[in-house]
């Protein structure tokens, strides 16, 4: 079991990318087989032992905070007495989880950087654990810490092969052979699930954008680790990945399904 690092997931963007759906909720609430893709982040890092988690919210933070508060109800059928008041849940698709979670208010624009560093008061310890509000992956997380600990550098960051946003086509001679749809690309970019020591906030303010000047300045220092991670990764940034992600869901093919 790991010992009580906490798990910080970026859930302030606005989803510009994603306006169907994020004009009326922020993207971590975007659903997947009928749950927010956070409870589909959170339930990765809690099957490998991290059960407490702070949120830094920013746009439409309240919906993320019902959300929780109702989530028995929400996830749940139940029946409801309108003179008595008395409530009882009558099918447990989702049991309650054991998770603890910070709702940490982090600003309506505030960048990513400026996110982790307004919620430094909340991540006590040698350690924490980062991550996007909007990333899936079967990413090993107790190889990752491990690996983190073992290069003790500031940070580490998880390297993903990502797929690319067109067909390839392959030819011979002037003619096409074949054709592969969106091909995983060679290339590595950042995936998120990070693991940071505290010096992290030696190189933060409360204006940075976490993935240009504060990792720069880490990766000119030597303080940044990379670990490889060969598996499953998607991102929902557009419309078409939630379509994507939930026909996959719907065909049982889904490997960021670790619990």
């Amino acid at each position: 079991m790991p010992d009580n690092l906490k798990v910080l997931i970026l859930c302030g963007g606005t989803g510009t990318r994603l306006r169907e759906e994020t004009e009326y909720k922020p993207k971590p609430l975007v659903e997947i087989g009928g749950m927010p893709i956070l409870w589909h982040i959170m339930k990765h890092y809690s099957q490998a032992g991290f059960r407490e988690f702070v949120l830094a919210l920013g746009y439409k933070g309240a919906m993320i905070k019902e959300y929780f508060l109702n989530f028995e109800w929400m996830s749940n059928d139940f029946t409801l007495n309108l003179r008595s008041r008395e409530e009882r849940v009558v099918s447990c698709a989702h049991d309650l989880e054991d998770w603890s979670i910070i709702f940490a208010d982090t600003g309506l624009k505030t960048m990513t950087g400026g996110r982790v560093k307004r919620a430094q008061k909340y991540l006590e310890g040698d350690l924490f654990l980062a991550t996007y509000g909007d990333g899936i992956s079967n990413v090993d997380l107790g190889k990752l810490v491990a690996f983190h600990r073992q290069h003790k550098k500031i940070a580490t960051l998880t390297g993903v092969h990502p797929s690319s946003a067109f067909g390839v086509i392959e030819s011979e001679g002037g003619l096409v052979k074949s054709f592969k749809e969106k091909p995983r690309l060679e290339g590595m970019v950042n995936g998120g699930f990070f693991v940071f020591d505290h010096r992290i906030f030696d190189y933060l303010d409360e204006d940075a954008v976490l993935e240009e000047e504060p990792l720069r300045r880490l990766a000119a220092d030597g303080q940044v680790a990379l670990y490889r991670h060969e598996n499953f990764w998607a991102c929902m940034d557009t419309f078409k990945d939630v379509e994507r992600l939930n026909a996959m869901w719907d065909q049982g093919d889904h490997p960021w399904k670790t619990w």
